[in-house]
């Protein structure tokens, strides 16, 4: 009997959890109970032309990441929730979400087609300012997603009620990515990924108050920003502290090494005031943080993860922006 646990293995050697993050333009998430086969959209709720149109989005390479979600209630409910979140350009905060309340997840994939092509929807689309918590439970994609996101996803719901958070929904969710850094978490509409999760730095996250260090244990990176630069940010997040969740950020890669042992990157950010600064990171690919280990339960062989570190970083202010423009 195989008795491997990715996310054991994981958290023995120490791995790093920064700049795990996966970036995507837009996630669809796409309400339907569980139970979820390995492959999320060959579930048996799934139907056929939504999972035509994932296997057609992941073909065409684009940055569109669907994930199936649900809730307690979600099994009894006579309608689909549709949450659309896009990227936004420029100096951002993360997505902007568009929520749909379908008939039923045959509607999903017309609704989602149209909602690309900027098409008018004549579905009934909620505005609201909820925060969607996404925790992996996928355990038949990863043995570790059930063995630690489910006794999560339960503990959440009653961290969330205990604190009256009524604008906070917990879901489900498909395969999200990083199962070894299992409980893992996105947290939208901000786009920030989080692993290795337990109730104290939960809390923490989701109230934005309490030791901001915990994000070194916990904190994955920002889906908005390229790999390298999200381990910058979470340098600026410590400097900063909780006040860093209500600025405005944009990053960019300016020079890449062509062995990728080097980059030079560039976060703009604006704080509340609307003063706006600059800064420049030099990170370098660190040996000593290099690990080599199997990525999943089912890997039948180790893969290598190289680690950034921050060489040289300068922060410079530019000016006052005007927070009204």
């Amino acid at each position: 009997m195989n008795t491997f646990f990715c996310a054991d293995s994981s958290r023995q050697i120490g791995e790093k959890l920064i700049g795990s993050a996966t970036n995507y333009d837009t996630y669809i998430l796409v309400e339907c109970p569980p139970p979820w086969t390995s492959e999320a959209f060959d579930s048996k709720w799934v139907p056929s032309n939504l999972k035509t149109l994932v296997e057609e989005v992941k073909r065409a390479k684009l940055a569109i990441r669907f994930l199936l979600i649900a809730n307690d209630q979600s099994h009894k409910v006579e309608q689909t929730t549709l949450l659309i979140y896009q990227k936004q350009k420029g100096l951002t905060q993360g997505y902007q979400k568009s929520e749909f309340l379908l008939e039923n997840i045959e509607q999903v994939a017309g609704t989602v087609k149209k909602f690309l092509r900027g098409r008018t929807l004549d579905f009934e689309q909620q505005r609201s300012s909820t925060r969607d918590i996404l925790i992996c439970t996928h355990g038949s994609h990863d043995k570790c997603c059930a063995r630690y996101g489910n006794p999560f996803y339960f503990s959440a719901q009653s961290t969330i009620a205990n604190l009256s958070l009524e604008n906070v929904r917990i879901w489900r969710a498909s395969h999200i990515g990083g199962h070894r850094f299992a409980p893992t978490m996105i947290d939208l509409p901000e786009g920030r990924y989080y692993g290795a999760l337990e109730q104290d730095s939960f809390k923490a996250i989701v109230t934005r108050t309490g030791d901001i260090n915990c994000l070194n244990q916990v904190y994955r990176g920002w889906g908005i920003l390229p790999t390298p630069l999200q381990i910058v940010e979470k340098e600026l997040i410590l400097h900063y502290g909780w006040d860093w969740f209500n600025y405005t950020v944009a990053g960019k890669i300016l020079e890449q090494s062509l062995d990728n042992n080097s980059v030079l990157a560039e976060l703009t950010f604006a704080k509340t005031t609307g003063a706006l600064y600059t800064c420049q990171a030099k990170l370098v690919k660190d040996e000593s943080k290099t690990v080599q280990l199997k990525s999943s339960c089912n890997a039948k062989q180790n893969s290598v993860f190289m680690q950034y570190t921050v060489a040289s970083l300068w922060l410079e202010a530019e000016k006052m922006v005007s927070l009204s423009a």
